[in-house]
């Protein structure tokens, strides 16, 4: 091959720079790249070669960007058949993804000063595609800095990034997450949308309402808060269906009309959301919170406890009039509570822990009448997984015990995705039980093809697991879980079972919600539903900080979270007080 060159570097820069401000994606900018391959040296043999020089430095420009070792770019090429398309690998042949080996003899094939070009070239390449936002910042590879001597150095190093990567998501949710919510209202307003999500997020940090946010803004003669009648109905505008009255409340919708206008204000909000996470995800392409491993989810419900009682006369079986129609009843610690349910599906496992998907639950509780709306379980995770599969292919979910029922099961089953949940102990179980228990050494069991009928058919076959209950008020008792995986061995039962208690601990993703849900007396259900919608925005935001500053410190994802939920949202909601 021709000569080295030491401009070679900068000729691929140059031409990255320039695709950079054109193209949307990592992959593109790489795959549009001229390579001036005559500059470069590759000491294999060029005619018995596998793969072309120009392919395999696309892969390992890719590679230095990305920060990943040549292992785990073996493994992503196999992975995603899209990147060996992008990079130009040549298949035509059946040829196979190239192996770890394989690329490890390209890479030492190449000269020392060709190494370095692509080194140099990748640096140059990341450091554009952030600054036209092709990547994040937090996925730039941070070379060592060798003269670090102190702690106190590396103390200060760490509480700059942190409030570099809050400081860029805090604009990135300004510029990509926030106007994704219009509230349509006339353009002489005197609060932007994303100023009124701004008080949103300082409501948030200390659990106030929208009354004590406009109180304190006259009292403190802020400019930047709105009066708390304001919030309100921009929430509401927020949630009302475009070209619906604004005015109007679920309260008084009849059992008669079912769901739709509950439809119309979940939809009109949801569009909003998904959109904004669309965005934040976009913003750590080329992999971000998605890499290739085992991709997981969690699906569940949660409540926003209402204490008003529902009835009028309950001897005589007489509800009140007007109660709040999205109000079900559920029991929680032995006791029967009423609330707002919420169900959420949440990345789990390894990844980051962003909420892709919410949707609310309306159930028929004992103080409506028979014909009263509700959302069928099964309809509510198939709409879950439908915005999931947006974001991201997955490949298994773990459901909460109340979705335990064939047709959700079947639903997601359709989905092509691997299930596992705890059910209730049924009778034919105990049988079970007995056995492991009378049993010298075993203490798990399982049974397998248990066959889901749905319409008299049956749909599918699953596998029923058999372990000792973790259960503090359980002592002695069996907990019993269901997947549809293929089968399982009896030696992997316990792995199974682990895996599904390992699913990034979904409570405390509701705790933290709870603790900044906005307080509100109004029983408007836009005003609910979008209040729950927004706290988990901003949670989606808390942890996109998180995960970019753990990236660049190459720690781990489970680990405990660099900065606080509430400093965050509070370093949000004060934002525009800073920059003015």
């Amino acid at each position: 091959m021709g000569r080295d060159n030491s401009a070679v570097a900068e000729a691929i820069v140059v031409h990255g720079e320039m695709l950079c401000e054109c193209e949307n994606h990592l992959w593109d900018v790489i795959s549009n790249l001229s390579i001036p391959t005559e500059l470069l040296t590759d000491t294999r043999q060029q005619h018995k070669t596998e793969f072309e020089t120009e392919t395999l430095v696309r892969a390992f420009l890719y590679a230095e960007i990305r920060g990943l070792s040549q292992n785990e770019l073996a493994q992503r090429l196999r992975q995603r058949p899209s990147l060996l398309h992008a990079f130009r690998f040549d298949l035509s042949e059946r040829r196979d993804a190239p192996r770890q080996q394989t690329l490890s003899h390209a890479w030492n094939a190449f000269s020392d000063n060709t190494q370095r070009a692509i080194e140099t070239a990748a640096v140059g390449i990341a450091h554009y595609a952030v600054e036209y936002d092709v990547i994040s910042e937090g996925l730039v590879p941070i070379l060592a800095d060798d003269d670090a001597e102190t702690s106190d150095d590396d103390d200060s190093t760490h509480r700059e990034r942190v409030q570099q990567q809050a400081t860029k998501t805090i604009k990135l949710a300004r510029k990509h997450a926030f106007p994704e919510f219009e509230s349509g209202r006339s353009l002489n307003r005197t609060y932007d949308d994303d100023e009124i999500l701004d008080m949103v997020a300082r409501t948030c940090s200390h659990a106030g309402s929208a009354h004590s946010e406009g109180e304190y803004g006259w009292l403190s003669d802020d400019e930047h808060t709105a009066h708390g009648s304001t919030i309100l109905r921009v929430l509401k505008q927020f949630a009302t269906p475009e070209g619906d009255d604004g005015q109007h409340t679920l309260d008084e919708i009849p059992a008669a009309d079912g769901t739709p206008k509950i439809d119309g204000i979940r939809d009109a909000l949801m569009d909003s959301f998904d959109s904004a996470v669309d965005n934040i995800i976009s913003s750590i392409k080329g992999g971000g919170p998605f890499a290739d491993r085992h991709k997981t989810a969690a699906i569940d419900i949660t409540h926003e406890q209402f204490h008003v009682w529902p009835w009028q006369d309950k001897d005589a079986g007489i509800p009140k009039r007007g109660f709040p129609r999205m109000v079900s009843g559920y029991k929680k610690d032995n006791a029967y509570k009423r609330g707002y349910k919420y169900a959420t599906l949440t990345l789990a496992g390894e990844l980051v822990p962003i909420i892709l998907g919410v949707e609310p639950v309306k159930e028929n509780s004992t103080w409506e009448e028979e014909n009263a709306p509700s959302y069928s379980k099964a309809e509510l995770v198939d709409r879950l997984l439908e915005k999931a599969e947006r974001f991201v292919d997955l490949d298994e979910v773990y459901l909460d015990r109340g979705f335990h029922s064939k047709e959700v099961y079947a639903v997601i089953e359709g989905w092509g995705i691997t299930y596992t949940a705890p059910v209730p102990v049924y009778q034919p179980d105990y049988s079970a039980i007995k056995k492991i228990e009378e049993h010298s050494t075993a203490d798990a069991a399982v049974n397998h093809d248990v066959p889901v009928a749905v319409d008299g058919e049956v749909h599918h076959r699953t596998e029923y697991l058999y372990v000792p209950s973790r259960n503090d008020d359980a002592d002695g008792t069996y907990a019993v879980f269901v997947t549809n995986r293929d089968r399982v061995e009896p030696d992997e039962i316990q792995a199974v079972c682990n895996g599904y208690r390992r699913r990034w601990d979904i409570e405390n993703q509701y705790k933290s919600i709870k603790d900044c849900l906005p307080r509100t007396s109004s029983t408007d259900y836009r005003v609910r539903f979008c209040n729950f919608v927004l706290a988990g925005l901003l949670y989606n935001l808390w942890r996109l900080t998180d995960y970019l500053i753990k990236v660049g410190r190459d720690t781990a994802i489970r680990s405990p979270p660099e900065v606080g939920f509430k400093s965050f949202l509070r370093a949000l909601g004060e934002f525009l007080h800073r920059v003015d």
